[in-house]
């Protein structure tokens, strides 16, 4: 069993709503992921994946839960008594349009983690750092001094990953980092992804919500419903025998390349996720679920051991 890196215990996050409504955005989720591997998020939109990784690095913090990184309950890092924690802990954005200062160039872009933290001494220092991790993402060096719109999408997304590397972190929060990309520039960025996690023992927490990328790239895989983890196990495993019924939807809808292989016989999950707002009473799931019954409606279901897996829906039941 590889250590575990971070831990997270009952998170809830709720944002208001406006006349006394709030939107439950994470509810009691608990998590564990394991140093140097990759463990897939996976969910529709809106179930609350983004924020929970934010959760995990101190960007948002929670109404209720405790975080502990090796070992160490770092929960008070958002009031700025863990500094060194917080720095080991970094994010890459979603949008590369957007998650670059237009105004900044790459040295600054890049520069901007190592200044925050005081790593380097000295402009010429700060330079060679900044052109060292350059030449790790693949920006030629003869670009220092470019402005963000002068790239194309993927070069920003290297710049993202550049800055995110800067502070010489363990792990790394993958905000749909390929989501707005075109499919071959995903696969160099996946790709690259994965060389570094190997050159420098990187763990990486992937948040997406294409599971055949998810399975491409991750060891392990966690599937989010509103707000709630319903099954967690190694990848393959929940790929061939997915045992929460929200998971089985989920893999029918994957698309398949080969017009032979098609899922004619699956059943598909048919309806509209329920809103965040005035979320379903018992089960989140249950209001979409063919197996549901008058438990489900009734109590949340925990999470629970079976074999080598956490589900939140006791198999016998789908």
């Amino acid at each position: 069993m590889s250590e575990i890196l971070l831990k997270a215990e009952n998170l809830t996050k709720e944002f208001p709503a406006g006349k006394k409504k709030k939107v439950h955005a994470v509810s009691d989720v608990s998590i564990e992921i394991r140093k140097g591997e990759t463990l897939g998020l996976v969910g529709e939109s809106g179930c609350g994946k983004s924020t929970l990784g934010r959760l995990l690095i101190g960007l948002t913090r929670p109404d209720s839960g405790r975080i502990w990184f090796h070992g160490k309950d770092v929960t008070g890092l958002w009031d700025g008594k863990a500094p060194q924690e917080r720095r080991l802990l970094q994010l890459i954005f979603q949008d590369p349009y957007a998650s670059l200062d237009p105004r900044m160039h790459v040295r600054d872009l890049i520069a901007e983690p190592l200044r925050t933290w005081k790593l380097c001494r000295g402009k010429e220092e700060l330079t060679q750092r900044v052109l060292g991790l350059m030449e790790d993402v693949g920006i030629p060096g003869e670009y220092l001094f470019r402005y963000p719109h002068q790239f194309s999408g993927g070069q920003r997304q290297r710049i993202g990953i550049a800055r995110a590397l800067a502070a010489s972190p363990e792990l790394i929060v993958c905000d749909e980092p390929v989501s707005a990309l075109d499919v071959p520039v995903q696969n160099q960025i996946l790709n690259l992804l994965a060389d570094l996690q190997e050159e420098k023992g990187l763990t990486y927490l992937f948040i997406s919500h294409d599971l055949s990328v998810v399975r491409h790239i991750s060891d392990r895989v966690c599937i989010m419903f509103l707000g709630t983890l319903c099954e967690m196990g190694e990848t393959e495993e929940v790929y061939r025998s997915p045992l929460h019924p929200y998971t089985r939807f989920l893999l029918n809808a994957i698309l398949l390349p080969d017009p032979r292989h098609r899922h004619d016989d699956a059943q598909l999950l048919t309806g509209e996720i329920p809103s965040a707002v005035d979320v379903p009473s018992g089960c989140r799931f249950h209001t979409r679920c063919p197996y549901a019954t008058e438990v489900c409606r009734e109590a949340p279901p925990a999470m629970k051991k079976y074999g080598g897996r956490s589900v939140a829906c006791p198999p016998s039941l789908a």
